[in-house]
């Protein structure tokens, strides 16, 4: 049993006439014959009974006629909504997003992506680097954001831009009066970062071990937004991703270039091989509105 054919069938039994079925689904006679006589053979038995004057329904015939309006109704749903969601005027997208990018660079994006497809409900999940990975991968989400993974297994990575480390001191520390700082200088004070396994602790500790220099912690937290309540109470100092430069400033931190090492960290999408249309426009979206943090002149100060 076909669409076709119930279309077919609904079309005769409503009109009661095979000539007027035809001009209702642009068919011709032997093609509309053919649909009912493929549907009756399906079925098993006589849903028509036509002569030279008339067309009448069997009983079974009248039993399929509401089943059948049923059915093309459910199925004619079905394609409209389908049709929404290829051409964006419906859908709903789940998202992934460590949060100093869901924070900081993701509303934007949202911002320029709800204004050209606003129909599309969007689900934004910030959670630590390590869960962004672990949602694309197990299809809870279609896309994340995260730093660049150590493998990537069957996901996709797309580079969106090379994020740099900053130091994060206290508005009031002798070190923010300075232009940059360098590790030496800011290893000095109490450090203060995010508990293992954060990406953003691996990162640091990797980059500088490779120096040779140990990362004496002080204080940490699970929470970039603890770090820099933290260090905004002047608790210590910390490092963490320039995209994070409005959040710890929020905080009472100032942020500043960090050099001695300079530690980069790519930022990136995360996918499956396949994406839906949402999810697509999403990506270029992002790909086209997010682009590298950076320090503008007046934030930088005097040495």
């Amino acid at each position: 049993m076909t669409v076709k054919q119930l279309r077919a069938f609904l079309a005769v039994a409503q009109t009661l006439s095979f000539t007027q079925a035809c001009e209702r689904l642009h068919l011709s006679q032997p093609a509309l014959s053919l649909a009912i006589k493929g549907l009756e053979d399906a079925l098993g038995g006589k849903l028509l009974l036509r002569s030279t004057r008339s067309v009448r329904l069997t009983p079974e015939g009248e039993s399929l006629l509401p089943l059948a309006k049923h059915l093309l109704a459910q199925w004619d749903n079905t394609e409209e909504r389908l049709r929404q969601r290829f051409t964006l005027q419906l859908g709903r997208l789940s998202v992934a997003a460590m949060p100093a990018f869901a924070c900081n660079l993701l509303p934007a994006a949202l911002v320029r992506f709800r204004q050209q497809y606003p129909k599309i409900n969007v689900t934004v999940h910030d959670v630590i680097n390590e869960d962004v990975t672990h949602m694309v991968r197990s299809r809870q989400v279609e896309m994340g954001i995260a730093f660049s993974p150590e493998g990537t297994g069957t996901l996709s990575f797309t580079p969106l831009f090379e994020d740099q480390f900053v130091a994060a001191v206290p508005q009031g520390s002798a070190l923010a009066q300075y232009a940059t700082l360098t590790w030496a200088q800011l290893l000095n004070e109490d450090f203060i970062t995010l508990q293992r396994p954060s990406m953003v602790r691996r990162l640091l500790e990797h980059a500088l071990s490779s120096q040779q220099i140990d990362l004496p912690v002080a204080l940490e937290s699970h929470q970039l937004s603890t770090v820099g309540r933290m260090v905004g109470a002047g608790l210590g100092v910390s490092a963490v991703p320039s995209m994070c430069l409005p959040q710890m400033q929020a905080m009472g931190a100032r942020c500043l270039p960090l050099t001695a090492p300079s530690i980069p960290c790519h930022v990136g999408i995360l996918t499956q091989q396949e994406l839906s249309v949402a999810a697509h426009a999403l990506r270029t979206v992002l790909l086209e509105t997010v682009q590298a943090p950076y320090f503008p002149a007046h934030e930088t100060g005097q040495a």
